[in-house]
Formats: structure tokens, C-alpha cells, sequence
């Protein structure tokens, strides 16, 4: 990992805010893309492997079942482009049939030089498997400008379960565009969490899980702040293709200048479905919050509900706080750090103490 400990020492600390684990005490497997360049690739975990795409394809004809199949390379520019490029550039994790393990596997994307960094990634978990992933994407300190095209392609097979979890720490000007779809089988979980709390020039993101077997389940959560010069335009969608499938998208959303797009929609599209979106947001300081959620049904037996809120500290709230003691600066603190507290259903506590870290980071910008 020499290129890695290369690293300034800002840099390191920017990579430690979305979740790097340089001295890999607590991860089973880790892999590292600077730019184009994969620099770290390794896993200590029986029956799971973290390959650069390139070697998995060569390694396992199989792999190419999944390359390509549920995102779509002419989904929009921003695909076709990944899909050009000559040399696949990304990380493949196959998690075969029944291997778990205790601790997440890290992958992080780093934008150095590079004008656009391009990846495409591939999450397998065969029948019986259960991996958790921990995903930081950054980009240098010293980046001003630049670009990120991501496709992430998840499969979950029958009984298995993938927890992902991304953080992003990008540069103020940098632009992000991931395009990622889920395939959960028959008993299978898909737990999805993402966490932005940086500037960002503009992210635009639209994660869908298509839950295609009986009793599938689908999560995302999401934790979004958008400062001065951020637009995010992001959120989720499920598909409930079967029946006793379930799915629920939850966002918290904080704007102190910048604009915020909070998509949510869940199709019911067979009998014996369920599906929730809640979206809550607070304007600390002048900025946009959109809250669009979608609920769809076509069939009696799906039952579907949504809610969103956006508003702003209530007054009431911070004068009671200072009345147990607190200033009005800890008042504040302490009920954003509240709202901001989501504690997901099945998250390993290793992944939900790396989000809560996140927060409690990033809230001295607040």
C-alpha cells in the first residue's frame, strides 16, 4: 500500500472521513483505485475475494453473466461513456455460496489527477452469502475541478444479504454521477446507506433495487447536507416485482445554502407488497429543499405509504434544551445531531458506529 502511504497527510485525513481503514483492524479485505490506477487489492476472508474488474473477468468466465446486465450501458451519457473505455476500471466482490464474514470489506475511489475518474463496480453474493462493504469516494485536497462516473451493478442471491455502505468527502468543485441497480432474489436483503455531509459541486444519483423474489427485502438510508454551492440531486427507487417483498427509503436531509433534490419512489407491481418513503428535511440557513416522493400501485394487494417534512429548528425545542442547561450553540448541536440519528434495521453496529462517526465529523461545519 505504498501508494496509499504516499498520501499527504490532508489527504489521509480526507480519506479517513468517508471510512478508510489504513491499518485494516477492522476489515476483512480492502481495495484501493487511485484514478485509473488499482493500487491495493486484497481479502483474508474465507470464500470472499475483492478483485480489480479486469482479473475477475479473466479469472471466472461467469463474471461476464453480471457485467453489463442490470445497468444498462445506454442508460445515459454518463454509461455509455464507462462503457467505452477500453480497459474496465473498478472492483468485483464475490462472495460465494454461504461465505460471511464478522468485519466489511473497504473499497475507495480516489480523484487525484485526473480530469474524470470512470469505475465500474460488481457486488455478487451467491445463495446463502452475506457480506458488508464500506465505500469512500474522494478526491484530493488539492483537486479543484473534476469528475466521477461510477456504475455499480449488486446481485443478491437467494437467502443472501449485502450491506452497503457509502461515504462520500469530495472537493467543492468535483461532479458526481453513480448509476447503480440491485437484483435481490428470493429471501435475499439489500441494505443500502449513503452519507454526504462535504461540498460537493453537484451529485446526481437515482439507486434502484429491484426486488425480483419472493420475501426480497430492500433498504435505503440516506444523510445528505448541502452547503453553499452543493446541488444533490439524489434518492432511491424500488421496484417490488414479487410477492412479500418490502421496501422503505429514508432520507435526512440538512441544506445551509445549497439545493437539495430528494427523490423517493416505490412501485408495487404484484399482490402482497409493501413499501414506505420518509423524507425530513431542515433549512438551517436559506437554501432548497424538494422532497418528490412516488408511490405507485397497480394491484389491490400492495400497501404503500409515503411522508416528507421540511422545516426549520423549532424555537420551542432550543429553549427548552437551554433551560436544561445548555447554550444555544449546544442546544442546536444536540437536536441536529437528533435528527440526523437514524438507526437502521440490520446494520451491522460496525457500519453504524463508521456513520455516526461521519456525522459527528462533520458537524463542527454546521
Amino acid at each position: 500500500m505504498n501508494e496509499i502511504e504516499n498520501l499527504s497527510r490532508e489527504d489521509k485525513d480526507r480519506l479517513a472521513l468517508t471510512g478508510l481503514d489504513l491499518g485494516m483492524t477492522n476489515r476483512c479485505g480492502s481495495f484501493f483505485q487511485i484514478d485509473q490506477e488499482v493500487v491495493h487489492s486484497s481479502c483474508v476472508a474465507e470464500g470472499i475475494e475483492i478483485l480489480p474488474i479486469a482479473v475477475a473477468l479473466e479469472k471466472y468466465d461467469w463474471v461476464s453473466d453480471y457485467y453489463w446486465k442490470a445497468v444498462p450501458k445506454d442508460k445515459d451519457k454518463y454509461t455509455e461513456y464507462v462503457a467505452r473505455q477500453a480497459e474496465p476500471q473498478g472492483v468485483v466482490v464475490i462472495a460465494h455460496e454461504g461465505a460471511r464474514s464478522a468485519t466489511p470489506l473497504q473499497a475507495c475511489l480516489f480523484l487525484r489527477e485526473e480530469k474524470i475518474q470512470h469505475v465500474h463496480n460488481i457486488i455478487i453474493a451467491r445463495e446463502g452469502a452475506e457480506i458488508h462493504l464500506i465505500s469512500g469516494c474522494a478526491s484530493s485536497s488539492q483537486k479543484e475541478h473534476g469528475a466521477h462516473l461510477g456504475v455499480t451493478e449488486i446481485y443478491v442471491g437467494k437467502d443472501a444479504k449485502v450491506t452497503s455502505t457509502m461515504i462520500h468527502n469530495w472537493s467543492p468543485g468535483i461532479s458526481v454521477f453513480p448509476r447503480s441497480m440491485a437484483v435481490v432474489e428470493e429471501g435475499g436483503v439489500f441494505l443500502s446507506n449513503y452519507v454526504c455531509m462535504q461540498p460537493v459541486r453537484k451529485i446526481q444519483m437515482y439507486p434502484t433495487a429491484r426486488l425480483a423474489g419472493k420475501g426480497a427485502v430492500g433498504r435505503f438510508s440516506s444523510i445528505v447536507v448541502a452547503t453553499p454551492g452543493s446541488y444533490l440531486d439524489l434518492g432511491s427507487r424500488a421496484l417490488l416485482e414479487a410477492e412479500d417483498t418490502s421496501a422503505e427509503l429514508i432520507t435526512r436531509a440538512i441544506t445551509t445554502g445549497g439545493t437539495i433534490i430528494s427523490r423517493g419512489h416505490v412501485l408495487g407491481g404484484t399482490d402482497k407488497t409493501r413499501g414506505h418513503i420518509e423524507c425530513k428535511g431542515l433549512i438551517l440557513k436559506d437554501g432548497t429543499i424538494h422532497a418528490i416522493p412516488e408511490i405507485e400501485g397497480r394491484l389491490t394487494g400492495t400497501e404503500l405509504s409515503h411522508e416528507a417534512a421540511v422545516g426549520k429548528i423549532a424555537r420551542h425545542e432550543i429553549e427548552y434544551l437551554m433551560s436544561r442547561g445548555l447554550d444555544e450553540e449546544e442546544a442546536t448541536a444536540t437536536i441536529i445531531r437528533g435528527f440526523l440519528d437514524v438507526k437502521i434495521s440490520g446494520l451491522p453496529a460496525v457500519l453504524q458506529q463508521q456513520i455516526d462517526a461521519a456525522i459527528d465529523k462533520a458537524e463542527s461545519g454546521f
